[in-house]
C-alpha cells in the first residue's frame, strides 16, 4: 500500500498532533470525461486538508455509486476502483474529522435516500448546532434522538444529519435552499443526485469554495490548486450564502442567504495550499508577506534564518528578504513520512522529532539562527525543534511565528488542541520562550497578519487568535467531535425498544471480510 508524501502536517513528532486541516471537497460535471479520475487528482491536489479517508461518488444518469475507504487517495484508489466509476457526476471528499470519530462509517461523500432517487454529499466544515439538527432529524421523521443518529447507518456526523435532512419532497435544490437557513457554523458542501450537481457555502463563507470551467463541464473545490491539477479554469469564487445548480440546462445561481463574510484567517497562515488564491489573494505571497512584517515587528540579529519545513519556508523567505539575513536550509525533512500505520517504537519514539527532521550540522554549526514556524499550538513541536538545533551546534536559537498565539480552539472545522493545552493560554511570549528552550520568541501581531492577507478585517474570522467567533456558539456541552456519538448512546434503550433500522434506499454493501474493508461499493438501489 503507497504512503503519502510530503504532506502539509505538524504532526512531526510521533504522537504528537497539531493544528488538524479542515476537508477537502471537489465536484465535476462534465459529460464525456472521465469524471472520477478528474475527481480522484482534484482529491489528490486537496490530500492536505485530510488524510484519514477519502472518498468518491459517480452518477450516469440514473444511478450513483460510492466508493470510499480509510486512508489516503492514492491508498483508497486504484484504476479498476476509478474506471467502475462511471458517469457524466462526481462529487469527492478527503476528510479529517471534526465532528464524529475517524471510521470508516465517518467516510464520505455519505448516501442517503430521497423519494424520487438518492442524494450523495461532501462537507468541508464543521456545524455547530448539530443537537438543533438532530431535534429536527427526529421531529420530521416522528422518531427519537437515536433514530436521528442512526439514520445514516451508523455515520455519526453533522454531515450525515444534512443528508437525511435533505429527505423531503421536491427538487434537491428546493430542500437545500429550505434547509439552509437551520444550518450554523463552517459548511462547504458539495452534492448530487442522479441528474445534477450542487454546491452551496455559509453565509459568512468560513471555508474557501472555488468554481472552475472546463472545455465540456463544470468543478467546484475547496481551492483553486485543485482546479489547477486537472485543467479547469478559475472562474470565481462561490459567495457566501450562495448555491449553485449544475445540469444539463447549464449553471445557475442563487442568493440564499444574504453574505455576512468572515473567512478563516488561517487559511491564509498553514491551512490552504501555497499555490492557491483565495479570496484574490495568493496564499504563497500571504505567507512571505507575514514573514517581511515579522522581521520588521520582531528583529534579532542572527547569521541565519532557517523554515520548520515545509509551512514555514514562504515566511522565513520573507523574513531573509526583510531583515538581510541570509536564508538557508537548516533542517531537512523526510518527504515519505507523511501518514504512516506504522506506530514507531519506543526507541524511535525517543528520538522524538528526528524521524521526521534531521538536521543539517555543518549549515547551523557555530550559528546564530532564527527559526520561522507558522505557529505554536502545545509547544512540544518547537521544544524538541530547538533542543535538536543546540545539540548540533547551534549558537543561539530564536523562534519567530508567523501568526498571533493561538489561545482559543475552532468550532468551524480545525482541530486544535483543546484550550487547556495551548500553550498561550496563560504564557506570555518570554514564558513560552523559556519553556521551549529558546532565547527568545516573538509572534507577528494580528493587525500585521491581517495585512499580509490584503483582506478587510472585518471580513476574516481569527477567533482561534481572539475568542470572537463570527457564528454563536452553543453550551460547550453540545460540541465537540464526539457529539452525536454521546447523543446517540444516550438514545439506546429507545432505539432497542422500537427495533428501528436504517432507512434502506441507498443502504451499503456489507464488509464481511478483511478485503471488503479496503474495497467497498455502495450501489444506490
Amino acid at each position: 500500500m503507497a504512503r503519502g508524501d510530503g504532506l502539509l502536517t505538524h504532526d512531526l513528532l510521533p504522537g504528537e498532533k497539531g493544528p488538524q486541516d479542515s476537508c477537502g471537497v471537489f465536484g465535476v460535471f462534465a459529460p464525456g470525461e472521465e469524471v472520477a479520475k478528474l475527481t480522484y487528482y482534484g482529491l489528490y491536489a486537496l490530500q492536505h486538508r485530510g488524510q484519514e479517508s477519502a472518498g468518491i461518488a459517480a452518477s450516469n444518469g440514473s444511478q450513483i455509486l460510492v466508493y470510499k475507504d480509510m486512508g489516503l487517495v492514492s491508498q483508497v484508489f486504484d484504476e479498476a476502483a476509478l474506471n467502475s466509476l462511471t458517469g457524466h457526476i462526481a462529487i469527492g471528499h478527503a476528510r479529517y474529522s471534526t465532528t464524529g470519530g475517524s471510521v470508516w462509517s465517518n467516510a464520505q461523500p455519505t448516501l442517503g435516500p430521497r423519494r424520487d432517487g438518492t442524494v450523495a454529499l461532501a462537507h468541508n466544515g464543521n456545524l455547530v448546532n448539530t443537537h438543533e439538527l438532530v431535534d429536527l432529524l427526529a421531529e420530521r421523521t416522528g422518531g427519537t434522538a437515536r433514530r436521528a443518529g442512526e439514520i445514516a447507518r451508523g455515520n455519526t456526523t453533522d454531515t450525515a444529519l444534512v443528508t437525511a435532512l435533505l429527505n423531503t419532497p421536491g427538487e434537491l435544490s428546493d430542500s437545500l435552499r429550505d434547509l439552509m437557513p437551520h444550518l450554523r457554523g463552517a459548511y462547504c458542501f458539495v452534492l448530487m443526485d442522479e441528474t445534477s450537481l450542487y454546491a452551496a457555502r455559509d453565509p459568512q463563507g468560513i471555508r474557501p469554495l472555488v468554481l472552475g470551467r472546463l472545455e465540456r463541464g463544470w468543478v467546484v473545490a475547496s481551492e483553486t490548486a485543485a482546479l489547477d491539477i486537472c485543467g479547469a479554469s478559475f472562474v470565481r469564487e462561490i459567495a457566501p450564502g450562495e448555491m449553485i445548480t449544475i445540469d444539463e440546462q447549464g449553471l445557475r445561481s442563487e442568493q440564499v442567504i444574504e453574505p455576512q463574510p468572515k473567512g478563516c484567517v488561517f487559511e491564509y497562515v498553514y491551512l490552504a495550499r501555497p499555490d492557491t488564491r483565495i479570496a484574490g489573494r495568493s496564499v504563497n505571497e500571504s505567507r512571505i508577506e507575514m514573514g517581511r512584517q515579522l522581521a520588521r515587528e520582531h528583529a534579532v540579529e542572527a547569521d541565519l534564518v532557517i523554515p520548520t519545513p515545509e509551512s514555514g519556508t514562504p515566511a522565513a523567505i520573507g523574513y531573509a528578504q526583510e531583515s538581510g539575513i541570509p536564508y538557508g536550509q537548516g533542517m531537512v525533512k523526510n518527504a515519505y513520512v507523511g501518514r504512516t500505520f506504522i506506530q514507531p517504537s519506543q526507541t524511535i519514539r525517543q528520538l522524538g522529532i528526528r524521524l521526521k527532521l534531521n538536521p543539517l550540522r555543518e549549515v547551523i554549526a557555530g550559528k546564530r539562527l532564527v527559526v520561522i514556524d507558522d505557529s505554536i499550538v502545545r509547544g512540544n513541536t518547537q521544544r524538541a525543534v530547538v533542543r535538536m538545533l543546540r545539540e548540533a551546534g547551534a549558537a543561539e536559537v530564536h523562534v519567530r511565528i508567523s501568526s498571533p498565539p493561538v489561545r482559543w480552539p475552532c468550532y468551524y472545522g480545525i482541530d486544535f488542541a483543546s484550550r487547556a493545552e495551548l500553550i498561550a493560554n496563560g504564557l506570555d511570549a518570554d514564558e513560552i520562550a523559556r519553556s521551549i528552550g529558546a532565547d527568545s520568541l516573538g509572534f507577528i501581531s494580528e493587525d500585521g497578519m491581517i495585512a499580509a492577507t490584503r483582506q478587510e478585517p472585518e471580513h476574516l474570522c481569527t477567533a482561534c487568535f481572539t475568542g470572537t467567533y463570527p457564528v454563536r456558539l452553543p453550551d460547550p456541552s453540545l460540541l465537540g467531535k464526539s457529539v452525536l456519538e454521546l447523543k446517540r448512546g444516550g438514545a439506546e434503550a429507545a432505539a432497542r425498544e422500537a427495533e428501528l433500522h436504517p432507512v434502506g434506499a441507498a443502504s451499503e454493501a456489507p464488509r464481511t471480510s478483511p478485503r471488503a474493508a479496503d474495497r467497498t461499493e455502495e450501489p444506490a438501489r
